[in-house]
């Protein structure tokens, strides 16, 4: 009987820990963070790799701006006449709307105006003469007037870009439901093309895509606001030309913008206007050369009854877009696809519901583990788990396929297996407590006169620890591979030189307060604050690794008075980080150790690799920077991106003590060093190598010479970097 109660008790606490679980990932579902986000969207990829959509290469066709037309033609921009007798060429090829997905800002400089005002050498006549010859946008914006043609349009969030002189002309928008302002991907400002072209122009879409935080391209904009208006995309903005549309139709609701629609075309979109876009792989058949166009190369009416974009698939113009399917994808041809998509009614949805599905899928999944878990064993929990998970699957993927609905499975599969996965665990982990924790707890702590009372109550040992604010030290020794093939011959001579270090360095972290955590081959684990109360924890830490770094020069100087022939001198590199761990007994069932675990261990053992790196035997992170400042000097060398975490981590070196933090060397150092880094930072290449250069002379009495030729050399990658990407 007691056995029986035993047993619930315990799956009691596996089916609390299960329930915990659900309700924190249904919670971390809610909050949707970075990594939920990304498994999401690559289960879309995988969807969009093994069902493209099929391409209709009769409804599209691109003039591409290729690399065979820029060889003949030159160096893009290309002259306006030539744009001029590219829209009239498709015009009598039969297109019926030309969307260009580039801009025309500014005036062409090739234009006879412009040689008249600027050429050097001519006659009065010969000035007059092209002054008085039409303008190369003047017959651009003819040749646009006669055709239907959508100029495309650059929505920018940079800051403090120049005003333009010219309102933007607005394409009618329609809307049903709140206002689609609060939804919509804004753009601070908008770039436009000349006022001259863009009143020819029929219409006027921005051509603007933003990438998924992974650099690939899922989702386009339909409508955005940019400049403070409401402006159809290059795509939209080309239907409503087709179809005789005057405006644009939003539809919102609560959760964002619904659908966008011109005339009889209804596009679904997400709650910011931006379109899940079913691609198909490149199709090079709705390719044109745009010299074989003004060449007249093409056969007559190869462009009949289409819509025709013009853009560039040329490397050298920087267009090219990673989606799903395709590595480099011209950004035009995302447009075509887009119109392929919204003409065929092929766009992919995910309406603001399909969120609430998922929710309540990974619930019940969750919640018939946790149920049935008990009662059935593991062969039969292993059949349903998998039984669920080809469902999901399958439901999922049915929805894709035959309805163009992306409904994510991977969270109803990952939840429900984290809760199985804890239920099998905490059962395991129950059972063998039961099995070891008396004879465990009486080999570790206790005198045999307990045993009895724990046999007959065993909640009175517990395993854990607390959580405390603790100063974790890492030291390793540097080339230490050089120092064991040494003493190759000799492997007791190698035991006695580890145990000669271990020693005084041992002494050194107790005379100060620390603990030692434990020793690692070469090197040592020690942390401050636990078990007893050190409200100076962070000072006697750092007051330890000098203490450590002197006791390292003397065993040094006594090695080589010792040996007959030269012997490389031993160096130690020392990591320190202040923070939060969980301090207490941790181990096996067999063994207890009094430990620390946590984020700012991993860290401290990540600062003391780093020491090798930037050629310094002391790192420190930021908290334990900040609380030993004045009484050591304390300089920042970097900030790291620690893993699991948004805010970069700055890191310091220690240069001395409270003398040397309060001279003047030390100050003008720290100076000219911040001032290097913030050069560094903000990529003012220039600066930053002149203050390294200042900081140099100061730091070599410092020993931080390897620490500034590191800075030196990726400058001059990033230099290298920069020249060769442009």
């Amino acid at each position: 009987m007691i056995d029986l109660l035993k047993r619930t008790r315990q799956f009691g606490g596996g089916r609390i820990l299960g329930l915990l679980l659900l309700l924190s990932l249904l919670a971390l579902r809610i909050w949707d963070p970075g990594l939920t986000e990304t498994t999401r969207l690559k289960s879309f990829d995988i969807y969009q790799l093994m069902y493209p959509r099929v391409a209709r290469q009769e409804l599209v066709a691109v003039i591409d701006i290729d690399e065979r037309s820029l060889q003949a033609l030159g160096q893009w921009p290309w002259p306006r006449t030539v744009m001029a007798e590219m829209v009239s060429k498709i015009a009598e090829q039969g297109g019926t709307v030309i969307g260009f997905d580039v801009l025309f800002p500014e005036p062409d400089r090739s234009s006879p105006e412009v040689a008249a005002e600027t050429f050097q050498g001519l006659d009065p006549a010969m000035r007059e003469a092209l002054s008085r010859l039409p303008g190369n946008d003047a017959i651009f914006a003819d040749a646009i007037r006669r055709s239907k043609v959508v100029l495309g349009q650059s929505g920018y969030r940079v800051a403090g870009g120049a005003p333009i002189a010219h309102p933007p002309i607005q394409t009618g928008i329609a809307t049903i439901g709140p206002d689609p302002r609060l939804y919509l991907v804004d753009f601070p400002h908008l770039l436009r093309n000349l006022p001259l072209l863009d009143g020819a122009a029929d219409g006027h879409g921005i051509f603007s895509i933003i990438p998924e935080r992974d650099g690939v391209v899922r989702r386009v904009p339909v409508v955005a606001v940019a400049d403070g208006t409401i402006v159809p995309s290059l795509s939209l903005e080309m239907l409503r030309v087709l179809t005789g549309s005057s405006a644009v139709l939003i539809k919102t609701d609560a959760s964002g913008v619904r659908s966008v629609g011109v005339d009889a075309i209804e596009i679904p979109t997400d709650g910011k206007g931006r379109v899940w876009v079913h691609f198909s792989p490149p199709n090079l058949g709705r390719y044109v050369s745009a010299i074989d166009l003004l060449q007249g190369r093409i056969p007559a009416g190869s462009l009949a009854g289409k819509m025709v974009l013009i853009g560039t698939s040329a490397a050298g113009l920087l267009d090219l877009k990673v989606t799903p399917i395709h590595p480099a994808l011209p950004g035009v041809e995302l447009h075509a696809q887009l119109l392929e998509s919204a003409l065929t009614g092929t766009t992919l949805s995910r309406p603001s519901y399909t969120a609430v599905i998922e929710l309540v899928l990974a619930t019940v999944l969750s919640l018939i583990l946790i149920a049935f878990a008990p009662r059935l064993n593991a062969g039969t929990l292993f059949l349903l788990g998998g039984t669920t998970a080809v469902v999901t699957l399958s439901l999922s993927w049915y929805f894709f396929t035959f309805r163009d609905l992306l409904i994510d499975c991977t969270f109803p599969l990952m939840a429900s297996l984290l809760v199985y996965a804890v239920l099998v665990c905490t059962n395991y982990v129950s059972v063998s407590a039961d099995r070891y924790r008396i004879r465990s707890a009486f080999n570790q702590y206790l005198s045999p006169d307990l045993v009895e009372q724990l046999a007959h109550s065993p909640e009175k040992l517990t395993l854990g620890g607390e959580q405390r604010e603790l100063t974790v030290l890492f030291s390793d020794v540097r080339g230490f591979t050089t120092i064991s093939e040494h003493y190759k011959d000799d492997p007791q001579g190698l035991t006695t030189l580890i145990n000669r270090l271990f020693t005084p360095l041992t002494k050194d972290i107790i005379e100060h307060r620390g603990t030692i955590d434990k020793y690692m081959g070469d090197a040592v684990m020690a942390f401050w604050n636990a078990p007893l109360d050190d409200p100076i924890h962070e000072i006697n830490a750092c007051e330890a690794a000098f203490a450590m770094l002197d006791s390292l020069n003397e065993l040094n100087e006594e090695r080589q008075s010792e040996e007959s022939e030269s012997i490389p001198p031993m160096k130690i590199g020392i990591g320190l980080n202040t923070g939060v761990c969980v301090v207490g007994n941790f181990g096996s069932e067999l063994h207890f150790n009094y430990s620390v675990i946590g984020d700012t261990v991993n860290l401290a053992s990540r600062l003391e690799g780093l020491t090798k790196h930037y050629g310094v035997p002391i790192i420190i992170g930021e908290r334990t920077a900040q609380a030993v400042r004045g009484q050591f000097a304390v300089l920042e060398i970097d900030h790291l991106q620690v893993r699991g975490k948004w805010e970069l981590e700055r890191i310091f070196t220690l240069l001395g003590r409270v003398e040397v933090a309060e001279s003047a060397a030390y100050l003008t150092l720290n100076e000219r060093n911040n001032t290097m880094l913030a050069a560094y930072r903000a990529a003012e290449w220039s600066q930053a190598l002149e203050m390294i250069l200042l900081c140099k002379e100061l730091g070599k009495s410092f020993g931080l010479d390897d620490y500034y030729d590191l800075y030196v050399q990726r400058i001059r990658h990033l230099i290298d970097t920069q020249v060769s990407s442009s």
